[in-house]
């Protein structure tokens, strides 16, 4: 044997060193994969620890397919208009002498509404009638003047003539022409002058007329923006004073239909709307039409419908804000499943009932809604157009076990969808939901 020497490590003390040293390298290098698999082993045993065994049981949510009516409707907001309205306005400018009307009086056609000042319209027209007067005196002043040098032209003809061409000279002759072609020209001048005095003097005339505001339908007055003695201006648009509406008891309500909603909108359908002055009384309405030209506001489409509205107690009024909601369809009698049963899907819940082998991974996995075929989309807007989607399914309960049941589906109101054929009867009971039993 050899003798150890002291301060000098010994081979087992090397061996141990180098032992450590590995395991340490093992454990930096492989640890994650070790913290993985200490987490699963947790999972794991919680997971056992929650299944319990076989002891857990499930129990079902039942409703049962019933009978019934159906609606489907589209919601929309809108304001209320008049079914026709005038906006009554003044061509000319200048003072108001007098207004005649408020806002409710009723009004009926070409009664007078308001009065402009007429007494610079009425000297204008003096002065067009004065203007007309002296252009006729030239038109008659130039009519003797052509009648003058017509006659003068004609006797040196004749002397010219009667002298064998020798006298007047050609040159007196010539100028003679001349001049009573310069008078007939002048006398034409003269009438176009009359012609535009007439014209300037029953502009003037028409301005009188226009000075005095009449209404232009029969109606009520909604609107009445001035006040006498008011000063008008109607330099480049015509200023509106009155807005008068024509027919209270028929209006129309302007609704926007959301672009996803539009195609199921058409006109003649059967609508009903609310307002907040009657917050308990719907008002029934009619879609007329459904504009092509779409409005978008903050990023948002929205298709402009008018609905027709009966006002015969006058208890609706121009410009209320109405929430509308327009019927796209509507079944008197129909076999109804609840659309919770269509969201329902045991892949995973049948796991957890009595007797069911299962992994309980299973069980911690979240539940996810199966993705159907079926009309609606829950928010009672949409509608499948009536033609179905064949693939629906529900699970219908036998012998406190699921079965599957598929049937065609007709329109949804969010709550309930039709059944349009099928093994489905009314009275079935049918799964919407489950939930665990634990002793």
């Amino acid at each position: 044997m050899s003798a150890h020497k002291p301060g000098t490590p010994s081979l087992k003390n090397l061996l141990s060193r180098q032992a450590h040293s590995k395991s340490i390298g093992f454990f930096r290098r492989y640890r994650g994969w070790l913290l993985a698999a200490a987490a699963l082993l947790v999972v794991i045993a919680v997971g056992l620890r929650l299944s319990g065994g076989s002891s857990s049981k499930v129990d079902y949510l039942i409703e049962p397919v019933v009978s019934g009516p159906i609606t489907v409707t589209v919601s929309a907001s809108g304001t209320l208009e008049p079914t026709r309205a005038v906006d009554v306005g003044s061509e000319l400018s200048g003072t108001l002498e007098s207004v005649l009307v408020r806002e409710n009086d009723r009004v009926t056609k070409g009664q007078l509404l308001a009065q402009l000042d007429t007494s610079k319209l009425k000297d204008a027209v003096l002065k067009s009638q004065a203007a007309v007067i002296a252009a006729e005196a030239r038109v008659a002043q130039m009519e003797a003047t052509l009648a003058e040098n017509q006659a003068s032209l004609a006797r040196m003809r004749q002397v010219a003539e009667l002298s064998g061409g020798k006298v007047p000279a050609r040159t007196e002759l010539d100028t003679a022409e001349a001049t009573v072609k310069r008078a007939e020209a002048n006398l034409k001048s003269a009438q176009a002058e009359v012609a535009q005095a007439r014209a300037t003097l029953k502009t003037d005339e028409t301005n009188i007329r226009k000075a005095t505001i009449t209404s232009p339908v029969d109606g009520v007055v909604l609107v009445r923006k001035v006040e006498p003695g008011q000063t008008v201006a109607a330099s480049m648009t015509t200023p509106v004073l009155f807005n008068i509406a024509e027919d209270l008891t028929q209006m129309e309500l302007h609704v926007h239909v959301d672009e996803a909603d539009v195609a199921h909108v058409e006109a003649g359908q059967a609508a009903n709307f609310t307002v907040a002055a009657w917050s308990n009384r719907k008002f029934p309405a009619s879609v007329e039409r459904v504009d092509l030209g779409s409005t978008l506001t903050d990023n948002v489409v929205t298709y402009t419908t008018v609905l027709t509205v009966a006002n015969d107690d006058l208890a609706l009024r121009p410009g209320m804000t109405a929430s509308a909601e327009i019927i796209i369809a509507h079944r008197d009698a129909a076999l109804l499943v609840p659309n919770a049963a269509l969201r329902f899907n045991p892949a995973r819940e049948d796991a957890n009932a009595p007797g069911a082998s299962s992994s309980f991974l299973s069980r911690l996995m979240p539940r996810m809604p199966r993705q159907r075929r079926g009309g609606g989309n829950g928010s009672g807007a949409r509608s499948s157009g009536g033609n179905g989607e064949e693939g629906s399914r529900v699970w219908a309960l036998e012998n406190g076990q699921p079965r599957p049941v598929s049937f065609k589906s007709g329109v949804s109101n969010g709550r309930y969808t039709e059944v349009l054929e099928g093994e489905l009867k009314a009275g079935m009971p049918i799964i919407t939901d489950y939930q665990e039993i634990r002793p």
